[in-house]
């Protein structure tokens, strides 16, 4: 063999060598994310970071029951990294189970309060992204055509003459409903409660998967009234659909949208530093472009015009402890699916 062969061969193999050592680092710069907010949200989160990094994002959006559900089953062979979005009591109960991984990022100490409570609350096991109101909402014309007066309490629900007209979804799947039956339980108590859910029970056409499906149901005019959280009605409003946000008058629950790292997760690295990214400004500033309306839990980020104005309604002094445990999530979403969800109407 010449030396001009024996270099071309060396030269080939080393090529090869680096090529294949590229390939599996780039392999390895991959980190797989359930998402709990709307799809466009999810999209630009995933995109913007890949693109900023290089990171290979595999990203699964569903409801945050729906993802609660998934890293229970999977807890024994965990296939995603980091679970972002979604309301913060699943977030809560898996902590509460040890489904999740206790970390303290550098950029915790400069959260909303609200957010640094729900991290501590936790050990350290989820921490806050955004907050929102819950709430309904009505499509302003069907309202107006039918001449009805337009609901402005949670007690409206229950009216005769909405009988078929109501919209929620449900509370196994949709963190959402969980947040709406946690309301009325702290807001009447739980024999009230149940009472007052049987009566809407009667009241509901469909109970969804998603939780923010109701709103663009009301705007779409395919439901009169949907019970969702306020910012997802907003973005149906935005659309430029006739419907109206309400506040209910008796107060409201509120939700700590929440991140979490998953147990056992193949890229832990790379889901801390996603972790990390997703607390700054630049990551939070991507909710409002994306049509989420939340208050964003770093107070450098804008709060996006269309937000709810928070002074202005009768928010709950919701007990995340309590509603954020998997036994009393257990114990009331078995009693609502027997005693409501089951019941002839």
């Amino acid at each position: 063999m010449s030396e001009t062969t024996r270099r071309t061969l060396f030269a080939l193999a080393f090529s090869t060598a680096t090529l294949l050592a590229a390939g599996q680092a780039a392999a390895q710069r991959t980190l797989v994310m359930y998402c709990g907010v709307d799809e466009k949200w999810c999209r630009s989160m995933a995109n913007t970071y890949q693109k900023e990094t290089g990171v290979q994002i595999d990203m699964t959006r569903m409801s945050a029951g729906e993802i609660f559900a998934r890293i229970r089953a999977e807890k024994d062979n965990p296939h995603g990294d980091i679970w972002w979005g979604g309301t913060g009591d699943p977030h809560l109960q898996a902590a509460d189970e040890g489904l999740t991984e206790p970390y303290q990022s550098p950029v915790l100490p400069k959260l909303r309060d609200w957010a640094q409570r729900q991290a501590q609350r936790s050990q350290y096991r989820t921490v806050g992204i955004y907050l929102g109101a819950l709430g309904f909402g009505y499509n302003t014309e069907d309202m107006k055509r039918r001449k009805l007066t337009p609901p402005a309490c949670w007690a409206d629900l229950i009216k005769p003459e909405f009988k078929g007209e109501v919209q929620m979804a449900d509370p196994n799947s949709s963190g959402t409903a969980w947040t709406m039956l946690a309301t009325i339980v702290q807001l009447m108590g739980e024999a009230k409660a149940f009472d007052y859910m049987k009566a809407l029970n009667r009241n509901i056409n469909e109970y969804t998967k998603a939780g923010a499906a109701p709103a663009l149901a009301a705007g779409q005019g395919e439901t009169l009234i949907g019970i969702a959280f306020q910012h997802d009605i907003i973005d149906v409003a935005e659309h430029h659909k006739p419907v109206a946000v309400v506040s209910p008058c008796e107060g409201t629950g509120y939700e700590i949208g929440s991140m979490s790292l998953i147990k056992g997760g193949r890229h832990l690295d790379e889901a801390r530093k996603f972790y990390d990214w997703a607390l700054t400004v630049p990551a939070q500033k991507l909710a409002a472009p994306s049509g989420s309306f939340q208050i964003p839990s770093n107070p450098e980020t804008p709060v996006p015009p269309e937000a709810p104005d928070l002074s202005k309604i009768k928010l709950i002094e919701y007990d995340f402890a309590t509603y954020g445990s998997s036994a009393t999530r257990a114990r009331l979403l078995g009693r609502w699916t027997n005693e409501v969800k089951n019941a002839p109407k």
